[in-house]
């Protein structure tokens, strides 16, 4: 094993320890302001905007340090200490919300009521407040994506390998409790007290998570191989995007996230539209479609493992394409919320298959004095795609509003993400098979570091 706990790391190979308790305690508190930050974002920026183009913008900025930042974020990671690293991504997150939380306080007299929202009301373009959101979606994006890679790098140095697949969906389990379940509905309570108690609230638990990260025993991790010079940045981007490209199958995984990413935020940019003007939901209803995901991960984190040994990885990778497109085809179709609640949950089941079955083989194929940047390279392509699956869902709107009806427009991303997938499931299911999957796993057994 090449890293240890300094001091506190269990010797029985089927505990998770008392570190990975308060890694999930953190990320759960940090998942439930995530989850109540699920409403009012939208919730706010379509009070003051009703463009398809400018709602999805905001996705855009969220998304977009993904594709500018996840290189050099991995390098930080490999450089620096990786709990230190997620304590200061909160504390930067908490402070940051708390800037919005005072501005939307100070301008929510002349936004409108949620319930005039849900009409489809919207106050005049209030650009300041706008822009506030843009810049801070953006600097929320950029503490995001230190925080979830070091989170990610860090795990293989809290619990042993051999239980990696178990702690990471027990981990995807109460995330998506805290995030789909728990958050959106408390999110649209707090949002009928007032527009900016959420804010307040997601700044808090951003707060409290770093807490209890800085709780966590210090990590003593193996070093890397000693070199003659420190290595400039460029070489360390290069060796991680090098380690990853030279491996078939991360290539693959990695790009083929990416479409998926890219195919899922056509329609999640522009969804608090098609949740208010054709499923007419109120802010309590929009909170609980989105527990349909929770049930969802839930479900796929805790049955990962035994599903997984059951079919093979293979096979349940395959799943995410072939029902996840069938899917988004059905709620495109839907005019009725509940009928998305079910899909929803489905289509978040085969994606927790997914992340718990790509994350753990990254963690233990990919060395760790690599796997900073080698995992920031994979999310590059993964989530980098991202932004751009979110100006398309708008663009797709304003197109077909142009030659359609309003109703056919807020459809149509549903349909060409649906499609779409159906393509990428003939082309990508035969990359990802379990016979390729288990053979990079074997390789790097007795060959830690070198690429299969």
């Amino acid at each position: 094993m090449s890293v240890e706990q300094a001091g506190t790391r269990s010797t029985e190979s089927t505990k998770l320890g008392a570190s990975y308790w308060k890694l999930l305690v953190a990320s759960t508190i940090s998942n439930l302001g995530d989850g109540v930050g699920l409403i009012a974002y939208p919730w706010l920026a379509s009070a003051i905007t009703r463009n398809p183009i400018l709602i999805a913008l905001v996705a855009v900025l969220q998304k977009l340090p993904w594709l500018l930042f996840s290189l050099p974020a991995g390098v930080i990671t490999d450089r620096f200490d990786r709990r230190t690293l997620m304590m200061r991504a909160n504390v930067a997150r908490g402070v940051l919300t708390l800037v919005v939380a005072f501005v939307v306080l100070d301008r929510q007299g002349v936004l409108p009521g949620p319930d005039e929202v849900e009409a489809g009301v919207a106050g005049g373009t209030d650009f300041v407040l706008y822009g506030m959101i843009l810049l801070a979606t953006f600097m929320l994006g950029m503490a995001e994506v230190i925080y979830d890679n070091a989170g990610q790098t860090l795990m293989p140095s809290v619990v042993d390998k051999s239980l990696l697949e178990k702690a990471n969906g027990r981990l995807w389990s109460v995330e998506q409790v805290a995030n789909t379940f728990i958050g959106p509905p408390l999110g649209a309570a707090l949002l009928v007290v007032a527009f900016a108690v959420p804010f307040f609230f997601d700044a808090v638990s951003f707060l409290a998570a770093a807490l209890l990260i800085a709780l966590i025993p210090p990590i003593r991790r193996s070093a890397a191989p000693e070199k003659s010079d420190a290595p400039s940045w460029r070489a360390e981007l290069k060796e991680g995007f090098m380690w990853l490209w030279k491996h078939p199958l991360l290539q693959s995984m990695a790009i083929i996230l990416g479409l998926l990413n890219m195919l899922w935020m056509v329609v999640a940019a522009v969804l608090v539209l098609f949740a208010q003007e054709i499923l007419e939901t109120t802010p309590a209803e929009f909170a609980l479609l989105g527990t349909g995901g929770a049930v969802g991960g839930v479900l796929g984190g805790w049955l990962a493992s035994p599903i997984v040994a059951k079919i093979g990885p293979g096979r349940c990778l395959a799943l995410m394409f072939s029902v996840g497109s069938m899917v988004l085809l059905v709620i495109g179709l839907s005019s009725l919320w509940p009928v998305v609640w079910v899909m929803t949950s489905i289509y978040v089941f085969v994606g927790t298959l997914w992340n718990v079955i790509t994350v753990s083989l990254r963690q233990s194929i990919i060395p760790d004095h690599l796997l900073g940047r080698v995992n920031s390279v994979y999310r590059f392509f993964a989530w980098g795609m991202m932004p751009i699956g979110a100006l398309l869902g708008g663009l797709i709107i304003v197109v077909t509003e142009s030659f359609g009806s309003r109703e056919l427009a807020l459809r149509m991303p549903w349909f060409v993400a649906g499609f779409a997938q159906l393509i990428l499931f003939i082309v990508a299911a035969p990359k990802l098979t379990t016979a390729k999957l288990e053979a990079a796993r074997a390789a790097t057994t007795g060959t830690v570091g070198e690429v299969v």
